[in-house]
């Protein structure tokens, strides 16, 4: 469950700029994102479900810290590893505002209708 949470370009983003400040300094909303609130919503959610983060509710703000010391009990090194991994401009299969997928070539499909045989006009 963690490395498929960390296998994701969002989530890694997350995991990445919440490892820069210390402890509960960043709510969710200050996350740069490309992504509306509803997904950033299930990005933490997945985080948070395999461990790799904690958050808590403080008045109307829910803040983020990295679970990196109990992380890296279970995971020695992964972090790390992930942390340190070279960075893409743009991750493949991230959705721009508008809701087109950028970085993946799309190939076209031929329709598995025939306009021969068949049963036409039943």
């Amino acid at each position: 469950m963690a490395l498929a949470a960390l296998a994701d370009p969002i989530r890694l983003a997350i995991v990445r700029q919440v490892s820069q400040v210390g402890d509960w300094e960043r709510t969710c909303a200050s996350f740069d994102l490309p992504v509306g609130k509803a997904s950033r919503t299930h990005h933490f959610s997945v985080l948070r479900d395999a461990g790799v983060i904690e958050q808590r509710d403080e008045g109307p703000h829910r803040l983020t810290r990295l679970r990196r010391k109990e992380f890296d009990e279970c995971f020695p090194g992964l972090l790390d590893l992930v942390l340190n991994e070279p960075r893409w401009d743009k991750p493949i299969g991230v959705r721009s505002a508008d809701g087109a997928e950028r970085g993946r070539r799309r190939t076209s499909q031929h329709s598995s209708h025939s306009s021969r045989g068949g049963n036409h006009g039943r």
